[in-house]
């Protein structure tokens, strides 16, 4: 036992040694990378919003990849109205106030009403409401599904 604690940290010291090196070329990859994305969300904002410079450089790509696959990717099937709905309805559940904000801002800009926001929250409320009944109460899945023409 006492030989493989020797090798194990043998082996560790030398790996060690050697991601060190290459620690060196991959923060710098990191910030590369970092400062080409900040490039493009300033392109495509006009500016670069603070918790996007908050967010660890070495991540930062792929979260601003995905943010905008999501938001302005030409695939999406969903317009911009819908998603801004649906992501206020979600940013109140949690609750994020932030989310809230923007998504509300978001919804307006692109054309919801007032009242097409007050139905996209009071329909996230509703199914809050019901699922926390039927989890609650513990109401057998199996039943639910035949009750509603499941199977």
């Amino acid at each position: 036992m006492r030989k493989f604690a020797i090798l194990a940290v043998t082996a560790l010291t030398l790996t060690s040694g050697a991601q060190s090196a290459f620690a060196g070329d991959a923060a710098a990859e990191a910030e590369a990378e970092a400062e080409a994305t900040y490039q493009d969300i300033q392109k495509t904002y006009g500016f670069v919003p603070g918790y996007a410079k908050s967010y660890p450089k070495h991540a930062i790509s792929g979260a601003w990849q995905m943010s905008k696959a999501l938001e302005m990717g030409a695939e999406n099937k969903l317009n911009s109205k819908t998603k801004a709905l649906i992501n206020l309805a979600v940013a109140a559940q949690i609750p994020c106030r932030y989310c809230v904000w923007i998504e509300t801002e978001v919804a307006k800009k692109s054309g919801a009403t007032q009242d097409e926001i007050a139905e996209a929250v009071a329909q996230a409320a509703y199914v809050r409401h019901w699922s926390t009944v039927l989890n609650g109460m513990q109401v057998d899945f199996d039943e639910f599904k035949k009750e509603f023409g499941g199977q």
